[in-house]
């Protein structure tokens, strides 16, 4: 269990004052001017070996992802681009840092934009934060004000400026290619990579798209050395991690953990259990909804890392656990998802355009028993023609809840068959 004095998001809650005066309280911008004066390269190397990977989803080094940037800015400028468009459902902790922590944020901005020897960032926020982006913009104001952005950037003769740019709220923004697209007043669709944004991003310019999370704990990993958070968690998933836990639980919410807790212990201890005891769960899903879900027997022993979770078939994701106990209709829910993911598809690929509403009219057919045991198959079958073909990964979202799904609750999906049959 993280100790007190590992923690990294301190006002995760709102307890204490979220502006600059409170943030200073907290350590936040005590010594950034020492921190710049590292260096460029010694940054990416702290960062780098303190085994931070990306907090968004895909859990890529980070120190890796900036040392592809161009070592020198030439004719074209350099970009660090902020993605807090979450909108993945089941994920809430970008939210929590946006509105009760954004220096914490602007700090590993400014820090970041050094890095990657870039003199702006932009703040991509989902268009529905709307008081998340009114206490970022405040805190904007107030870091410009006290010198600790803008012109010589806490006196450490840099220029970095930081923009905050509302969204409209699509879900496909949140892929880092469709969010420059979008960034640049177009239609938010993703890109064909290669290029990839280190070489042709925003404007085409080198640019560096991180995650809310990834971008907030750096600051600390300066400060308290690479060391410390590597220590933290797992062997190549170290350091702390926010954790949203949601669904048939007493107590939902947001806490910063260790990576690598068991499953079963961060649910018991931070979200007081499941509703009716842990034998009345049914399913969690891990890591926000484009995750495949895993039954109760393996979320006994499964722990919450990257490495852990891919090898029962799953993946961390965001982190957004979705706890469903033995109430919840289960093929009734994926069908819900498969609406969602319909409904976000941008059209772009035709597996993804036409493979996912195929998908949740199949879903909705199997959740009444409207079909044939043929037709399981033929709907996993669907999702590994969609899974793996598409520009983004949209299409591996709409896919993957569903053959986790086939995979650890088919005879359910035969049962309602069954029935459905005796019935007519």
């Amino acid at each position: 269990m993280l100790q007190e004095r590992d923690k990294i998001f301190t006002n995760l809650y709102g307890q204490a004052d979220w502006g600059l005066k409170g943030a200073k309280k907290r350590g936040i911008w005590s010594n950034t001017k020492e921190m710049l004066a590292l260096g460029r390269e010694k940054i990416i190397e702290d960062v780098k070996n303190s085994g931070l990977r990306g907090r968004g989803g895909a859990g890529f080094s980070t120190g890796m992802k900036w040392s592809f940037m161009p070592k020198e800015a030439g004719e074209k400028p350099h970009y660090l681009v902020v993605n807090a468009d979450e909108s993945e459902p089941g994920t809430c902790k970008d939210r929590d840092i946006l509105r009760h922590d954004p220096h914490r944020l602007l700090e590993g901005c400014v820090i970041g934009s050094f890095a990657i020897g870039a003199k702006a960032c932009y703040i991509y926020i989902r268009g529905e934060f709307y008081n998340e982006a009114s206490n970022i913009q405040v805190a904007i104001e107030e870091a410009y004000q006290a010198g600790l952005i803008g012109k010589n950037a806490c006196g450490s003769g840099e220029d970095i400026d930081i923009y905050l740019h509302r969204g409209a709220g699509a879900y496909i923004c949140g892929e880092e290619t469709a969010l420059m697209e979008s960034l640049e007043g177009k239609k938010g669709q993703p890109r064909l990579k290669p290029p990839f944004p280190a070489g042709v991003g925003l404007y085409g310019c080198p640019t560096t798209i991180n995650n809310v999370e990834t971008i907030a704990v750096v600051p600390e990993i300066l400060r308290r050395g690479a060391s410390w958070f590597e220590a933290l968690g797992k062997p190549k998933n170290s350091g702390t991690k926010i954790f949203c836990i949601s669904g048939h639980v007493n107590t939902p919410c947001n806490v910063e953990e260790e990576m690598g807790i068991p499953l079963k212990e961060l649910i018991e201890k931070h979200a007081g259990g499941v509703r009716g005891g842990w034998d009345n769960l049914l399913a969690i899903i891990p890591g926000g909804s484009s995750v495949p879900m895993l039954p109760k027997s393996i979320c006994d022993d499964v722990c919450m890392d990257f490495d852990s979770l891919r090898a029962v078939q799953s993946g961390l994701g965001t982190a957004g656990i979705i706890v469903m106990d033995k109430s919840t209709d289960i093929v009734k829910a994926i069908a819900r998802l498969s609406h969602f993911y319909m409904h976000e598809s941008c059209g772009q690929c035709t597996p993804c355009r036409e493979g996912t509403g195929w998908m949740w009219r199949m879903m909705e057919k199997l959740a009444v028993g409207d079909a044939k045991p043929a037709d399981i198959d033929r709907l996993l079958e669907v999702t590994k023609q969609i899974e793996g073909h598409t520009i983004c990964a949209l299409g591996d979202a709409a896919a993957w809840p569903i053959q986790g799904l086939i995979r650890h609750f088919r005879p359910e999906i035969e049962r309602r068959m069954h029935l459905a049959k005796q019935a007519a």
